[in-house]
């Protein structure tokens, strides 16, 4: 079975918890433990320096050591911190005022603890007197000292664990509530990670079916940011793309519409008139055939347009770049307009640079990019008008202004110039315009050339269309 996201956080989450209560309980146990035995370890040496005075006294009034050895009890009373071990012996051999022994001692805690088989004595030269033999080097050892000489020396076996009835307990009953509060933690996390995977993975469910309404064409679908972290810039770039699809599908929509349009209406004056000849309605004449091919050209030109900018959108638009003189370019396409405009009666202002204004470019689309602001400009000025055409170096550009007289173009409407089949309607119309891509056109050429192309309204009354282009290096 394959686990949602919310799942595999919340058992992620419970998981990196666990192990880390765990491990905390873990070493919150060994740590008790090693500081338990370090406490008691410390109270057996405290308690050993007890033995050490009484040790010294029973030597002195005995003279030896030889006293325990014949008197093991006495050595038992010693560790359990009685003075009766340090009393002479009378005329027997034995310890004045010791009762015989009558049984077991009554237990102290030091027997529990095993402190008479823990604690040993030696002589002077380190040889074993009584208590366990078994001692290891790194013992710790005490000094008996009598009057300023060392005259034996007491070692004890330090804890490994636990061992009292009281100790154990109060071991017992720390570790259970270390282990109680360690599963009480692990369930506070459990709920912790709940709420969690809850509170970060509900926006992100939101984002999940706002995609799938996107997917399946409602383009129209947003969200609302409801933070500033990951997942609200998420929610914001998703509707950004939702935005740029419903854009481009009305776009896409609007290009189809437009493409049937200028495709239907060349090809409806074809029809008509080879349908006007066949019926025999018109003669056939050198007028008809030259309407015709007026037709056939705009029918040419509109495919041709769409056929470039398709591979503009590709990259595949192959560009041979050169260095090129600008400004003679420039001058030669003015040159070419120059009987269109004097029919049209529009007076032109040349400043084009007289020097040689160098750009990397292919010469052949920067003649297209002249023809074609030069066709649109053309096209949209009334007649009698006028024209201000500009050339010059500005740093590392080269500026290339069009200006053109009336009629202008609302302020509004000048960013959208350069879309696709759009037409200014109130002045810029199809009898007297093209279909609308040509300044299109000339926006994919200025950008594969790394520069940029703006309009803005012209000091003469018109269109002020400005080309900036890098200059050669």
């Amino acid at each position: 079975m394959q686990l949602g996201l919310r799942s595999k956080l919340f058992f992620a989450l419970l998981a990196t918890i666990l192990v880390a209560v765990v491990a905390t309980t873990i070493a919150v146990r060994i740590s008790f433990v090693s500081g338990f035995l370090g406490y008691l370890n410390e109270q057996e040496i405290e308690r050993i320096q007890s033995m050490l005075p009484l040790l010294a006294a029973a030597y002195e009034q005995n003279g030896d050591w030889n006293f325990l050895r014949e008197a093991p009890f006495a050595w038992l009373e010693l560790v359990r911190g009685s003075p009766a071990g340090a009393r002479p012996r009378d005329g027997l051999g034995r310890f004045r005022g010791l009762p015989p022994f009558r049984g077991p001692f009554p237990i102290s805690e030091s027997d529990l603890t095993g402190v008479n088989l823990r604690v040993t004595l030696l002589d002077a030269q380190h040889r074993f007197v009584i208590g366990n033999p078994r001692l290891s080097a790194d013992v710790p050892t005490r000094p008996i000292i009598v009057n300023g000489k060392v005259v034996g020396w007491l070692a004890v076996l330090p804890f490994q664990r636990v061992t009292t009835g009281a100790a154990i307990h109060l071991q017992d009953r720390q570790l259970a509530s270390v282990w109680i509060i360690g599963v009480g933690a692990v369930l506070l996390a459990a709920l912790a990670a709940v709420l969690l995977t809850h509170r970060l993975l509900r926006p992100i469910r939101r984002i999940a079916e706002a995609t799938h309404r996107l997917a399946a064409g409602h383009y129209a679908t947003r969200l609302t940011a409801a933070s500033h972290d990951e997942i609200g810039r998420l929610a914001n770039d998703f509707n950004r793309l939702a935005f740029a699809l419903e854009r481009n599908e009305r776009m896409r929509r609007a290009f189809m519409a437009d493409v049937s349009h200028e495709l239907r209406t060349p090809l409806t004056v074809l029809r008509g008139e080879l349908e006007a000849f066949e019926d025999g309605v018109r003669i056939l004449t050198q007028e008809g055939v030259k309407s015709l091919q007026t037709e056939v050209t705009t029918l040419g030109k509109l495919v041709n347009d769409l056929y470039e900018l398709s591979l503009a959108d590709i990259g595949a638009l192959a560009y041979r770049m050169a260095d090129v003189d600008i400004a003679a370019v420039l001058r030669l396409r003015l040159r070419g307009f120059h009987e269109r405009l004097a029919e049209r009666r529009i007076s032109v202002e040349s400043d084009v640079q007289a020097a040689e204004l160098i750009v990397n470019a292919d010469a052949t689309r920067i003649q297209q990019l002249f023809s074609n602001l030069m066709e649109n400009s053309i096209r949209y000025t009334n007649g009698g008008g006028r024209w201000h055409v500009a050339c010059r170096r500005e740093d590392t550009r080269v500026l290339i202004d069009l200006q053109d007289s009336e009629p202008g173009v609302p302020a509004e409407l000048l960013t959208r110039l350069f879309e696709r089949f759009y037409r200014v309607d109130a002045s810029r119309n199809r009898q007297s315009g093209g279909a609308g891509l040509g300044l299109a056109i000339c926006k994919s050429i200025v950008e594969a050339h790394g520069g940029t192309i703006t309009a803005r309204e012209s000091p003469l009354g018109g269109l002020w269309i400005r080309v900036a282009l890098p200059t050669a290096k």
